[in-house]
């Protein structure tokens, strides 16, 4: 992954990519990755190289969006696990652990993104965490 850091191999120009870490790590970068990316980084232009924006394909193949179904659930199994597995003491832990790290330095979009997340994994740990904040 970090070959193009390498001096011999590395462009002579800035390069952005969502390579990070892992062997042949020579810089040391703290930025982290995200990806939906809300930091104005870099994102797929197809429009660049229009040859490689796809790739062939060939057999059948479902061309429709996603059916969501009543189990469809991206929240369920954190919540479980925050209400079901951790008593009061691991709770209480859980938030200040996320509180600890949201404040350093956290922008105002991503606290609330993450606060709305935490309200749906429990709506009871995501009021304590967002609190911590007023």
């Amino acid at each position: 992954v970090n070959y193009k850091q390498i001096p011999v191999n590395k462009p002579k120009v800035p390069v952005h990519s969502y390579s990070k870490d892992g062997a042949m790590r020579i810089e040391n970068v703290s930025d982290p990755v995200y990806a939906p990316n809300s930091k104005g980084g870099p994102a797929a232009d197809p429009s660049l190289n229009p040859e490689v924006a796809t790739w062939p394909a060939s057999g059948d193949f479902v061309r429709a969006a996603y059916t969501l179904r009543r189990d469809d659930d991206d929240f369920r199994q954190a919540g479980d696990l925050v209400r079901k597995v951790m008593d009061d003491a691991q709770r209480d832990r859980l938030v200040s652990n996320v509180v600890g790290h949201l404040k350093k330095g956290v922008s105002a979009p991503v606290l609330e993104r993450a606060f709305d997340y935490w309200r749906k994994i429990d709506a009871d740990v995501g009021e304590r965490i967002a609190k911590a904040f007023q």
